[in-house]
């Protein structure tokens, strides 16, 4: 079973749905108990960074995905999801992240219209098992205001050109962020969903 996080931030049955339309048993949950026992873990999201993180630390969700990363569980974070992941964010106030990769989560600069939002290019640096068979210059739908940066190149294993190299997939060890929406992203975006499906058989 994989657990979709319910921290009360954004997509969540849309994530699920996405998961059990491609064959995989997931359900939405903020149950420690189930979280523990789950096979792997997806962090969804829309919203705000020091929110997603209050709400994680409301019901005590912080440390058992800690724990599980730690075991070696798949832990997948979609958009906010996934920007949770780093060490800190700079979205209003500074909030300490889930410590999960290295980097700094801050606004897209200036002179492109905020959000990003809509169909954008992958170009894809290096393999990850959540990217088999998704060649490069594959679309993905992007909603977002701010983005990873100071990551180390050797988690990121692809980007998007918005005025600026925004990570938009990346993976250390056993910990995968997407920063579009892959339940948005057509087939191919399914195939993403797909692959990290696979991973929880491992």
């Amino acid at each position: 079973m994989i657990a979709v996080i319910d921290y009360e931030m954004g997509n969540l049955k849309s994530v699920e749905k996405a998961f059990i339309k491609m064959g995989y048993d997931a359900r939405v949950t903020d149950r420690i108990s189930v979280v523990k026992d789950a096979s792997a873990i997806v962090i969804p999201g829309v919203g705000a960074f020091p929110d997603a993180m209050d709400q994680l630390e409301k019901k005590g969700l912080i440390d058992i995905i800690q724990k599980q990363v730690s075991g070696g569980k798949p832990v997948l974070g979609i958009c906010l999801g996934m920007q949770v992941m780093f060490d800190k964010g700079f979205e209003g106030a500074e909030r300490k992240g889930l410590g999960l990769i290295p980097g700094t989560i801050q606004r897209i600069p200036a002179g492109v219209k905020i959000p990003h939002m809509g169909w954008n290019r992958l170009k894809i640096y290096r393999k990850s098992p959540v990217m088999e068979t998704i060649e490069d210059g594959t679309y993905a739908y992007f909603v977002h205001s701010y983005y990873a940066t100071d990551v180390p190149e050797e988690y990121i294993a692809a980007v998007t050109d918005y005025g600026v190299t925004i990570p938009a997939i990346v993976q250390k060890d056993n910990v995968y962020g997407l920063q579009f929406h892959p339940e948005k992203s057509s087939e191919k975006g399914l195939q993403m969903i797909k692959n990290y499906g696979e991973l929880s058989k491992c």
